[in-house]
């Protein structure tokens, strides 16, 4: 098994070498780079290898601009000491991921994922990596302006029970169970919150996970969540969205 390995930090990168090697010895690296630069230039040149580990945070920048520069075919397994948010973002888009410092039992699943993957095909591997991107790094919305009467006021997400849509138009209804009309759709405010912070369990209701006091099981496969603003055809999450809501609950 032929190895690239792209990471800036020597010592990572020799560690990572000797540990690959008492997992298999038929796996060789045959090739270093600390740079996207000389990472893309090389592939460019038609550099090719079975598996790449791919240090987040390079020399010159962050090593997804490799991704933008040139078609990248090649399984990757990142090496990252990214937040819990980022590596799910990956285990989700069927990217590999080692933390450091890389842990010997963690490096040997890893590659025994990646001969599986190589098994059942991989050519899908490398297409989520633009998304995975955008999803870590967007900057998600932190707080609302609203305006109640001739005063204006600045409300924190984290301040937020949820939001709603009655008759058309859509309200920021506060901790505090406060009422705001605001100019965003429901649909416009799911791309700019934070989907570690708030769910759209239902066409009208977007809710923030600390807002949930209980989830219960619901007629015709569906959940009822017990909280406070709520009412009662309000609380109930839709049967299209239990599963992703399980999920996200999960996370």
């Amino acid at each position: 098994m032929k190895v690239v390995i792209i990471e800036d930090e020597k010592l990572s990168a020799e560690h990572l070498s000797v540990l690959l090697q008492k997992i298999d010895t038929s796996i060789t690296v045959i090739k270093y780079f600390d740079t996207i630069t000389a990472s893309v230039t090389a592939f460019k040149e038609g550099l090719n290898a079975d598996l790449i580990f791919m240090d987040i945070h390079l020399a010159d920048g962050n090593s997804f601009e490799i991704f933008n520069q040139i078609e990248l075919e090649i399984p990757v397994i990142f090496t990252t000491a990214f937040d819990n948010y980022a590596i799910q973002a990956f285990k989700q888009n069927s990217i590999d991921y080692l933390l450091k410092p890389i842990a010997f039992q963690d490096l040997h699943f890893s590659i025994d994922k990646f001969k599986k993957q190589q098994q059942s095909g991989n050519k899908d591997l490398i297409s989520s990596i633009a998304s995975a991107y955008l999803q870590i790094n967007k900057e998600y919305k932190t707080r609302f302006l609203v305006k109640l009467g001739q005063t204006i006021d600045s409300i924190k997400t984290e301040e937020i029970h949820h939001f709603e849509t009655k008759d058309s138009l859509s309200f920021l209804v506060t901790n505090k169970g406060n009422h705001y009309l605001i100019d965003y759709s429901l649909d416009q405010l799911e791309t700019i919150l934070n989907p570690k912070d708030f769910f759209r369990i239902n066409r009208k209701i977007i809710l923030h996970i600390q807002s949930i006091e209980k989830v219960s099981t619901y007629f015709n496969s569906r959940l009822s969540i017990t909280s406070k603003f709520l009412d009662n055809d309000s609380r109930i999450v839709s049967r299209d969205r239990v599963n992703d809501f399980k999920k996200w609950l999960d996370n």
